[in-house]
Formats: C-alpha cells, sequence, structure tokens
C-alpha cells in the first residue's frame, strides 16, 4: 500500500487504527525494525531512507541510542477472510531501551493499547526486558512477542522463543521471528498488529479530550505539543483550554508525523498527531495535561502522569558566569522536552552561580549536559553527583540533603539513604563474580532464579549511592560484557554515612565535598587529596591538602612552595649571612601564608569533578 491512501484522510474510525509501540532492552533492534516498518508501509521511499530514521537528534545517532520516544503514522492495509483488502492506520512509537529513559517509555505507553516486545534471538531476555513488559502490564497493554536478529549467525530462536514464552505465559509457536536488517517477517508483525491490538476506544461525540504525552521546542514555531486524542474531535482554528493551568490557545495548525510533520483537518478519536498554538513560554504546555474545547469542554480530566521522582542530583555551573541566563532559558526549554529534568538555582563559593539539577540517573545527566553544550552552546561544568539523604538530628528536627554543602552541623542522630532492588540478567557462570562485586558495594540479596539451563536472574537490595557511579562497568566487566541490570527505588535505609571535606590551606571547598559511607572515607579521602595535589599548580607559599570528617583529618598531602634562589650571590663567606637571608625568607613566606589565597584554576575543577582522567576536551575548556 502507497503513502497517502490512508494517512491524511481526516477522522479515521477508530475501529481502522492500531496504536501500539515497542518497547525492549539496549541495543535490542528497536530502531532497525522501525525502519523496515516505514520502508514497507512506503511512508519513507528508498531514496529518504536512512538508517534509525526515527534517531532525530545527533547525539543518538553517535551514541546508537534512542533517547526521546518518536512516533509516526503508517498506513497498512490486510486482506480479510472474503479476500477484500481493509485500510488501517497504525501509529507506531519507537521508545528508548535504557533505564534511565524509563519514564520516555511509561509516557509513551499510556497513549497505545499494545507493545510489541522485542527480543535479541542471539541474547534474550535482558533486566531491562523484564522492567518495559511489567510497565506494559500495568498499563494493561497486549503484548506481542518478538524475537529479533533471527538472521544473525549466533541467534537461537527456538531456546530464547522458549524462554520469552515461560515468562508472558504463551505456547512457544505464538513468538514471532524477525530481522530487522532484512525485513524478514516484519509484514507477518504488522498484520499480527492489525489482528491482537485492540483499537482505540472513545466517543466522537462527547467534547474533545486529548492528552499531551510529548512536548518540543522550535525556535521558529515556539512549543509542539504531541497528543493522543481520547474523546471529541480537534480541529484548526478552534479555542482550546489546557485543564491544569486554565490558559486558552488557539490551534494554529494540527497534524500527524508521517514521518514528517504532515499538517491535517483535524485529529478524530484514537489519533495521534502534534498541535501548535504559537506558544512561547514552556511552562504552559505541561507532559500530562489534558487538552479540551474552550468552549463547552470537558470537565474530568484524563489522569495525569506521576511527576518521576529525581534519583541523582548534580550542581551544573557555567565557565563563563555570564552565561547564567543563557543556562537558565536553555534548562526551560530542555526541560519542555524531556520532563524528567528538575532544577533550581544554587551558588557556590567556588564555581559561582548555577542550578542544582536532579535527573533519573547518571545517562541521563550525561546526555542532559551534552544537549545543554551542543544546542544552546554551552561550556558547563557538573559537580559530583550525589543522592537524597535524609539526616535527622539529637533534637529530632529532619533535614534533606541534595547537596553536600547543606549538610548539617551538629550532632546527628541517624542518616537514611536511598535503596534499590537490582536486578541482574547474567550467564550462571558469572553467578560468583556478581556476587562479590554486589556484596563490596553494600548489596542484600534478595533472591535467585534460573530462567533456563545456563542463565540466572540474581535480585539484590543495593544503596543507590552505591550504584550510580561505576557499578554498571564494573559489573560489565566482571562477566565480560554478558551481564544486565535494572533498578527501581523501593524506599530509605539507614546508613552509617559521613561528610567528607577537602580543605585548602584550611578553608574547605564545597565543590569537592562529598557524602560517603564510612568505610569508604578514607579512600575517598586520599584518592581526591592526591588528584588536586597533581592538578594545584604550585604558590609562592606551601599548600596543605586535607579531607576532614569534621574536625578529624583523615588524610594530607602537601604542594611545596615555589622558592627564589636567595642564595645565588653568596660566594662563600660567613655561614650566618647565609642563614640570615634564609630567615628572612622564612619570614616572608609565613606572612604571606597568613594572607595569601590558594589560586585553583578552572581546569583543575573540571579534572578533578570528572569520574575519570579529563579528556582533550575538558583539557581545552
Amino acid at each position: 500500500m502507497t503513502q497517502g491512501s490512508l494517512a491524511h484522510t481526516t477522522f479515521t474510525q477508530p475501529e481502522r487504527i492500531r496504536n501500539f509501540c515497542i518497547i525492549a532492552h539496549i541495543d535490542h533492534g528497536k530502531s532497525t525494525l522501525a525502519d523496515r516498518m516505514l520502508q514497507l508501509t512506503g511512508v519513507v521511499d528508498s531514496r529518504s531512507m536512512r538508517a534509525q530514521y526515527l534517531d532525530r537528534m545527533d547525539i543518538e545517532r553517535e551514541r546508537g541510542i534512542t533517547i526521546k520516544s518518536q512516533n509516526v503514522r503508517l498506513p497498512w492495509a490486510v486482506t480479510n477472510d472474503a479476500g477484500v483488502k481493509e485500510d488501517f492506520i497504525l501509529h507506531l512509537i519507537d521508545t528508548p531501551g535504557h533505564v534511565d529513559f524509563t519514564y520516555e517509555v511509561s509516557r509513551s505507553l499510556a497513549a497505545c493499547e499494545g507493545a510489541v516486545l522485542l527480543v535479541d534471538a542471539a541474547q534474550g531476555i535482558e533486566a531491562q526486558t523484564l522492567a518495559n513488559l511489567y510497565l506494559a502490564l500495568e498499563n494493561n497493554l497486549t503484548i506481542i512477542p518478538v524475537l529479533n536478529k533471527i538472521d544473525l549467525p549466533a541467534a537461537q530462536p527456538e531456546r530464547y522463543a522458549a524462554e520469552l514464552a515461560h515468562i508472558i505465559g504463551c505456547d512457544p509457536s505464538e513468538v514471532l521471528h524477525v530481522s530487522g536488517k532484512t525485513g524478514q517477517g516484519v509484514e507477518a508483525l504488522l498484520d499480527r498488529v492489525v489482528a491482537n491490538i485492540p483499537h482505540p476506544v472513545g466517543d466522537s461525540d462527547a467534547p474533545a479530550r486529548a492528552m499531551i504525552f510529548d512536548s518540543v521546542y522550535d525556535i521558529y514555531r515556539g512549543v509542539i505539543t504531541y497528543v493522543r486524542v481520547v474523546d471529541g474531535k480537534i480541529r484548526p482554528r478552534e479555542k482550546i483550554l489546557m485543564m491544569s493551568t486554565k490558559t486558552t490557545h488557539e490551534l494554529l495548525e494540527v497534524g500527524v508525523i508521517s514521518p514528517e510533520p504532515v499538517p491535517t483537518k483535524g485529529l478524530g478519536v484514537g489519533e495521534v498527531g502534534y498541535i501548535i498554538t504559537g506558544v512561547k513560554d514552556v511552562r504552559q504546555s505541561r507532559v500530562g495535561d489534558t487538552i479540551t474545547s474552550s468552549v463547552n469542554g470537558a470537565t474530568e480530566t484524563l489522569g495525569a502522569y506521576q511527576d518521576p521522582q529525581p534519583m541523582v542530583y548534580s550542581g551544573l555551573f557555567p565557565l563563563d558566569g555570564s552565561d547564567f541566563p543563557l543556562l537558565r532559558d536553555a534548562l526551560d526549554k530542555l526541560r519542555l522536552n524531556d520532563a524528567a529534568l528538575t532544577y533550581e538555582p544554587e551558588s557556590s563559593t567556588a564555581l559561582g552561580f548555577g542550578y542544582r539539577c536532579g535527573y533519573l540517573g547518571l545517562l541521563h545527566l550525561e546526555i542532559t549536559r551534552d544537549r545543554l553544550e551542543r544546542e544552546f552552546g554551552l561550556d558547563l561544568i557538573s559537580t559530583a553527583p550525589s543522592v537524597v539523604y535524609r539526616v535527622t538530628m539529637d533534637d529530632g528536627s529532619e533535614h534533606v540533603v541534595t547537596n553536600p554543602s547543606d549538610w548539617p552541623g551538629g550532632k546527628i542522630a541517624h542518616v537514611h539513604e536511598p535503596i534499590v532492588k537490582c536486578t541482574i540478567i547474567s550467564p550462571s557462570e558469572y553467578i560468583g563474580a556478581i556476587m562479590e562485586l554486589c556484596q563490596t558495594r553494600r548489596g542484600t540479596m534478595g533472591g535467585m532464579d534460573y530462567l533456563s539451563e545456563t542463565r540466572v536472574e540474581l535480585r539484590y537490595t543495593m544503596p543507590l549511592a552505591e550504584i550510580i557511579f561505576d557499578f554498571f562497568d564494573a559489573l560489565k566487566s566482571r562477566t565480560r560484557g554478558y551481564a544486565s541490570l535494572d533498578y527501581e527505588e523501593i524506599g530509605t535505609e539507614e546508613g552509617d554515612l559521613v561528610k567528607v571535606d577537602i580543605l585548602l590551606q584550611g578553608e574547605p571547598v564545597d565543590a569537592f565535598s562529598a557524602i560517603v559511607h564510612k568505610t569508604n572515607a578514607y579512600a575517598y579521602g586520599v584518592s581526591m587529596t592526591e588528584k588536586l595535589h597533581k592538578l594545584i599548580p604550585r604558590q609562592q607559599f606551601e599548600v596543605p591538602i586535607q579531607a576532614a570528617i569534621g574536625a578529624r583529618v583523615i588524610a594530607r598531602e602537601s604542594i611545596r612552595a615555589m622558592r627564589k634562589d636567595v642564595l645565588a650571590k653568596c660566594y662563600g663567606g660567613d655561614i650566618s649571612r647565609k642563614r640570615k637571608l634564609l630567615e628572612k625568607q622564612k619570614e616572608g613566606k609565613k606572612r604571606m601564608k597568613m594572607v595569601g589565597r590558594v589560586e585553583v584554576p578552572q581546569e583543575a575543577f573540571i579534572a578533578a569533578l570528572s569520574t575519570d582522567a579529563p579528556t582533550g576536551k575538558e583539557a581545552k575548556k
């Protein structure tokens, strides 16, 4: 069927619509399968086709991962039992696979009735596959199990089909076998989508109600809002009401993505598309909000999404202090496209004015900083990530600490830290290495199940602070890359935590402070003092670098003073003259140490706060 026969008609009957998404673990072929669907349905011709067509951002194409969910409208024809061709509209939403972008997946699921659960036929079920499956089941979606990459030499479709069928509770023969690379089995998959996934249900005569499930900011057109219509119809030039903010706007354009934006005469029940109101204020288009007509509109909302709770906090500061207003505007615009990002102003004596940002994980932090630098031309420095602690004092007062500089002084009764439930899936020969790693990170084993003879699922309860840095890297290196990890927050637990301050000549530098477990405090203090000893240039006077817990110093390094050779002109003669010159120099150094301040170059901050060695890019900054 060719593009245009159904792609741009108005108000398609709900019975002819199928809304579905593709969910899977990272690198199991979601975007490649979506590419074949675009080609097969004819919405993208072979000349315009490129790999990962729906990954629009440069950063997605470079890293080979999906960060933003993308929706596209596909025409598809199916021959019924009577031999008559019936036309359908498929709305496909391609979702990310990484645990940090689970929130993107949950928003996409709310706009669908079904999900294609994709599993790599060479790797089998991974931790994030299960997490996304449970998300889909919570949303009561129809699941279509699919094995991808069956063309690979290492593929074991029979083995993994049995594994998949066991988890979902279906027959192995019901698991479809496809290849996103060659296109094998994709037609049968689209036919299965039409046959199995229920059509959207809604009242076309009721007042219009549409849910916002994503938005982007366009510098020329303002806010572009992606919606799923549940009841009624929305048309261009109508006045609409945003039900949470109570603001009204005129619809300048209504359209569908096929796969580029195409204006239409409106959207009906079950249809997924975009609207443009010309609004420039990014706060007026909230994800999860319900849109209705401003005249005789609906009174009940569709039920908002739960706002995601940040799991990791880090400060973002512009290298040039005059860029602070630009950073504020950039964060406002980025938050429209990334509803999981939170931020509030913060100041640091070492780094100036910036923002304390909340993220869903370390990759989310990295991607956010990268996008701010690429899309808005900012040079940024981010402080070491930390999680949210709840500190109770002896007098019963409670403090919420997201930044080491907020750590309260005085007698602390106890500290609670966030705890996560980790699911690790790995070949069974690596069980010992995984257990050892988890125990060194203060993990408590919650159970172990064999998915098959050779693959095992381990469940651990661990402090979030132990896994946000390099736990995933350590897990991959110990299992030769075969293990997969998923985690979810399950509450808080009391921990023996302390704040380690880094002092330069007796003065604490807030940017280098950290909250760590008591057993790791000495190691952190030694590594930070050694790092700064190499990075801070020599001064005119000796500079002690100390790591301290309260008033107790636990590690120290000293940067030796630069010295002028005051004896250069003394050729022989009485020793007392030389001693007098050295004593005079010593007095001068002592006086300078009392009034001098330690100069810490920006490069030293960047290198010390990066989790690994500074890259060439950072060194240039």
